[in-house]
């Protein structure tokens, strides 16, 4: 099972200011968040950024929250309580066809269409917290999730490797920031392969 740069979204969760100096190789992390971000813009990927209540922790990393085509403001932990999924569904198709209010209840097709892009990849801090608790939440709302270890932290490595030990059990599947970036490229003649092989080299 491979990742799809097509079927692919990629979720970033709270890379703030005022956290990120407390977070364990806070510096690496955030490297690898940015370059997710932009490897994901160069193969039409959408990036979504979340942020923790903001007004007290401060935005997101400036550089990554220009690569986001929006950023979640939130309070809960999980960004899937704050409606991330509605940014992640597309809208409901309308029916095609006849008046489907004419046929039995059994036979009318949900208006609610599968996700196009239901492949979740997501990376953020902490770890252990938001990450753990948005990626938990898509998993129960039947999004495929992947999550990008080494652009994700915590203020202590026990607690960022409890949540991928977790994560993993719980239908995850853990991947690195190379690992995404050469399978959403799949082969070394994709026409972005140099500016992504620039960006992880």
């Amino acid at each position: 099972m491979l990742l799809d740069a097509t079927e692919s979204q990629l979720v970033l969760v709270d890379y703030q200011e005022r956290l990120m100096p407390a977070i364990f190789e806070g510096p690496a992390v955030l490297a690898n968040a940015r370059r997710l971000a932009e490897i994901a813009r160069m193969l039409d990927v959408p990036v979504w950024g979340t942020e923790q209540n903001p007004s007290r922790l401060g935005a997101n990393d400036p550089a990554l929250r220009a690569l986001c085509q929006k950023t979640l403001a939130k309070m809960h932990f999980s960004a899937a309580e704050e409606g991330l999924g509605e940014w992640l569904r597309p809208p409901a198709k309308p029916q095609q066809g006849g008046n489907a209010r004419s046929l039995p209840k059994h036979l009318q097709k949900p208006a609610q269409q599968e996700p196009e892009r239901g492949t979740i990849v997501i990376a953020g801090c902490e770890a252990h917290v938001c990450l753990l608790q948005t990626a938990l939440d898509l998993l129960e709302d039947e999004f495929e999730v992947w999550v990008v270890t080494d652009a994700c932290g915590s203020r202590t490595e026990r607690n960022r490797d409890a949540a991928f030990d977790r994560l993993a059990g719980a239908g995850a599947e853990l991947v690195t920031t190379e690992m995404v970036a050469f399978e959403w490229l799949g082969t070394c003649e994709h026409p972005a392969f140099k500016d992504v092989l620039g960006l992880i080299k």
